[in-house]
């Protein structure tokens, strides 16, 4: 389905005397701008523009359980960089990240804990599930390890590996701020979070 650009002033709601004449075409301005008036103008909503906002200052809150906590350490570092994607600071406290980061093995001890920190976190939040054992269990298939932290909380995005490496991670931030940027939801609401 072909969507209609908006072309002349008067299709983005300005109502002055020329624009509004009838039988008159666009003016010279408009003639120089051409069919990309919404890029030159830097036109946007101010939903885009919040949209935009969160998605380029995302905070992880540190939660590393296994072997895929020291992968994702690593991504600040000088070598994988994190900040030049507005993912930079890490938060001890859940009260001040927005993403929460389930890297390693969650054991069923540690998924009241989990949820808690889940709780407490402001809306809008993320959850990236990091590693085998976060999405699904991995090779711990057994009674002490939760069978993929989806089961306590809503994940966003999955980034596959045992463990992943931080270039997995760094790309699964990236499709998360795409998303986020793209106007879809986080996943509590679109699926709901698990009771």
């Amino acid at each position: 389905m072909a969507v209609r650009k908006k072309q002349r002033l008067a299709d983005w709601g300005l109502n002055s005397e020329r624009v509004l004449w009838k039988g008159k075409g666009p003016g010279v301005f408009e003639q120089e701008l051409g069919d990309d008036l919404e890029d030159k103008l830097m036109l946007t909503t101010v939903e885009k523009a919040v949209l935009w906002a969160q998605g380029n200052s995302i905070w992880p809150d540190t939660f590393g359980l296994a072997c895929c906590a020291i992968e994702m350490m690593s991504i600040v570092s000088s070598r994988y960089d994190i900040a030049r994607f507005g993912a930079e600071v890490f938060r001890s406290s859940p009260r001040q990240a927005d993403l929460l980061i389930v890297s390693g093995r969650v054991a069923h001890k540690m998924a009241a804990p989990l949820r808690q920190i889940y709780d407490q976190m402001l809306e809008p939040k993320w959850v990236i599930a990091m590693g085998a054992c976060a999405s699904s269990g991995g090779m711990f298939n057994n009674y002490a390890i939760l069978q993929g932290v989806d089961k306590i909380v809503a994940v966003d995005i999955h980034v596959p590996g045992c463990p992943p490496r931080p270039e997995a991670l760094v790309e699964g931030i990236v499709r998360l701020q795409e998303k986020i940027k793209a106007g879809v939801p986080p996943a509590y609401e679109i699926r709901g979070v698990a009771s």
